[in-house]
């Protein structure tokens, strides 16, 4: 009786299947495994990648920008239709032309810069654009003249027109004389033309009435001449910088702006272009052309003179 009441003790020791790690190493290996196999196609891909690809993508994350804006090398073939892609992808040299010899000097896309500085210029000049009529809004003196300010972009560049009206003229009748009003404005227009590396042109226009005071000789031509530069010192004393001044010229009423009627008011005007690259390079071959002009003129006038002094 008494084995029967002794109690009966049973162990149960429970085994785990991972030894000493466990599971962990498992995961490990997972990941060394994954990373093995990135490394291994990381290696393919630039052994089978063309030199040319390479270098290109190694150039586009140096100058992303001018990539992205300009495209050619660094973005695939800039003549291709998809940025980044090429014609044939079984090409050995990727974006190196066939007949780039190694050592070659490397030639550019004229055309392609040409546009691009093009683009970078008028967005320049429509930003000066609105600085002037947002300068032209918020300022109560030039705000009332706001419908004798015309601004516009030309092929030549940003132009700003400052015409008269009939009870508001721009300058003194019949002279080069600028009203109080006229220099405000100049001097508005001078501090923001700093802000743009580009040259300035100004021209001076007149109605078709004809002149008829002053010297005898003086004219339209030389009434819109002086007019233009009463303008350019208008401009200097504003705080324009004056190597900006390219040309100042006087057009008398050969280009109108009121065509139907000679003689409207808003034909008497001061035309200031801001011009881009391409006019200021012609203006400036027109520049050197017109004094050598000038000089064979004065030369003329000065055998002319001689020539009448001995007639005396």
């Amino acid at each position: 009786m008494a084995d029967e009441a002794r109690p009966i003790i049973v162990k149960r020791i429970k085994k785990s299947g991972g030894g000493h790690h466990g599971g962990a190493w498992k995961i490990a290996y997972a990941d060394f495994v994954t990373a093995m196999m990135a490394f291994f196609l990381l290696m393919w891909l630039l052994g089978s990648t063309s030199k040319g690809d390479l270098q290109g993508i190694a150039n586009y994350f140096q100058t992303p920008l001018r990539v992205a804006m300009g495209g050619g090398s660094g973005s695939g073939d800039s003549s291709h239709v998809i940025q980044g892609g090429g014609k044939d992808l079984t090409r050995k040299d990727g974006q190196v032309k066939a007949n780039d010899a190694p050592g070659e000097k490397k030639t550019y896309n004229i055309k392609a810069a040409t546009e691009l500085l093009e683009k970078v210029e008028g967005e320049r000049l429509r930003s000066l654009k609105k600085k002037i009529e947002e300068v032209i809004a918020s300022n109560p003196v030039l705000r009332q003249y706001k419908n004798q300010l015309l601004l516009d972009i030309t092929s030549e560049g940003l132009r700003i027109q400052i015409v008269d009206e009939q009870n508001r003229p721009m300058f003194a009748l019949a002279k080069a004389e600028l009203q109080p009003y006229t220099r405000d404005i100049l001097h508005e227009i001078g501090m923001a033309l700093n802000e743009v590396p580009n040259k300035v042109s100004l021209s001076g226009h007149t109605d078709a009435t004809p002149y008829s005071k002053g010297e005898k000789g003086y004219s339209n031509w030389e009434l819109s001449a002086d007019r233009a530069n009463a303008s350019r010192r208008e401009l200097i004393a504003g705080g324009m910088d004056e190597t900006k001044v390219l040309r100042v010229v006087g057009l008398s009423s050969v280009l109108l702006f009121d065509k139907e009627n000679p003689t409207s008011p808003s034909n008497r005007r001061i035309s200031i272009v801001v011009m881009n690259k391409k006019a200021e390079l012609a203006a400036s071959q027109e520049s050197g052309a017109v004094q050598v002009s000038g000089a064979e003129g004065a030369a003329g006038q000065g055998q002319k003179e001689d020539a009448d002094a001995s007639a005396d």
